[in-house]
């Protein structure tokens, strides 16, 4: 009588990774769509109805992208656990969207601040966490290459929202902001559930040995911050200004509100592609096209005063701004494969300075009774183009 000899060891099945790409899918759509870029839409229809003042409008921006800033700057607290930031960063997106309805004339002025502060502040946390823990997850998954997917979510919260404000452009905007906040509360509760039900694959051995490699490394990180702010600055005068140029050109809101859904239309689809089609290229060469793009998106508002600039501008930047987004953080995930959240975080940071030098140097151009548009699109279209070039040929260097 002979003992069977042991069958060999199965293959454990390799984890569902549907659950984590829809859970950041929907988590960026609430953070981003939402809790980051509702008012571009909703701010025109707010002048419209006499509850907002364009100075009011410009400190409410302006409070967001400091929000976003000091974001960026503490989402460090949770890179020993980015799942519990993004839970609690959904949750503020969602109550401060709702609060928007009370903001506005005749609530205090300083309620609109703080609100727009809140929700830059949760979006940053949000994103930083949402691609921190997406794309670990799913590189323990054995499929990194689907972490592109998730970043349709910023491009689906942008069309959502910008096609309620144009389907819905002659209710008044505190129903609109009620509605979106309804919206952002059901995507956060099920983008919760999604991951819950993901649960975490721990880190592999080869993932371990990378760890100890990269914890020491800084090989071009600092190129890697510095592009991603020139990116910050570059897109966000097309980002903040499109829907109030077709405004000035075409005052019917189902005119001029078509600029914002278009923008997260290009945006999904452009991803949506990328991460299909342009899996195998390399992130800084995909980022240096994506921001060469911008930069004549950027500038052809601004040289061209005329509705077709405008839709072309909003397919340019919308094609490519979350292209530009998902390459960079990829880029940050490879660099340090350990824990890429506070590389994260340093990127978000340096974008958000970005994009507050942006409205500050409309200003600052416009200071002497002039359009401040024109010259800031100039300046930002080249640092664009500048700055794709020595991506493109750091991307060469590297093949």
């Amino acid at each position: 009588m002979h003992t069977p000899l042991a069958s060999p060891a199965r293959s454990a099945p390799r984890p569902a990774t549907w659950p984590v790409v829809a859970s950041g899918v929907l988590a960026l759509a609430v953070a981003m769509g939402i809790g980051r870029f509702a008012f571009t839409p909703l701010m025109p229809l707010m002048l419209r109805d006499g509850t907002l003042t364009a100075e009011a409008g410009a400190e409410w921006a302006a409070a967001n992208y400091l929000g976003y800033l000091a974001g960026a700057l503490t989402a460090g607290w949770f890179s020993g656990n980015p799942g519990r930031g993004l839970a609690a960063s959904l949750a503020g997106v969602a109550l401060t969207t709702l609060a928007m309805a009370l903001a506005g004339a005749p609530a205090p002025a300083l309620l609109g601040t703080a609100l727009r502060a809140a929700a830059g502040l949760f979006s940053a946390w949000a994103l930083v966490c949402a691609s921190g823990w997406c794309l670990a997850e799913l590189a323990r998954r054995g499929a990194p290459r689907l972490g592109a997917w998730i970043f349709t979510g910023v491009g689906l919260g942008i069309a959502l929202a910008g096609a309620l404000a144009w389907l819905g452009g002659r209710q008044p905007a505190a129903r609109l902001w009620l509605e979106l906040g309804m919206l952002a509360l059901a995507g956060a509760l099920l983008a919760g559930f999604l991951a819950r039900r993901a649960g975490a694959v721990p880190a592999a051995a080869p993932e371990r040995e990378a760890a100890a490699v990269a914890r020491g490394a800084a090989d071009g990180q600092g190129a890697l911050i510095l592009c991603y702010g020139l990116f910050g600055f570059g897109y966000i005068v097309p980002a903040t200004f499109l829907p109030a140029m077709a405004r000035d050109l075409a005052p019917d809101p189902l005119v001029f509100g078509l600029a914002w859904p278009l923008f997260g239309l290009a945006a999904i689809l452009s991803v949506a592609g990328a991460a299909r089609s342009l899996a195998a290229v390399p992130r800084r060469r995909l980022w240096a096209a994506a921001q060469a793009l911008m930069a004549l998106g950027t500038a052809l508002p601004v040289a061209i005063h005329a509705l077709w600039a405008v839709a072309a501008s909003a397919l340019l930047v919308g094609g490519t701004f979350m292209i530009a987004t998902m390459a960079g953080l990829q880029l940050a995930r490879e660099a340090r494969p350990d824990d890429p959240t506070p590389l994260l975080a340093r990127m978000t940071a340096a974008f958000a300075a970005g994009q507050i030098a942006g409205p500050l140097a409309v200003r600052a151009f416009g200071a002497g009774g002039g359009d401040g548009l024109g010259p800031t699109g100039a300046v930002a279209a080249s640092l664009l183009a500048l700055s794709a070039l020595w991506l493109w040929r750091a991307g060469r260097r590297r093949v």
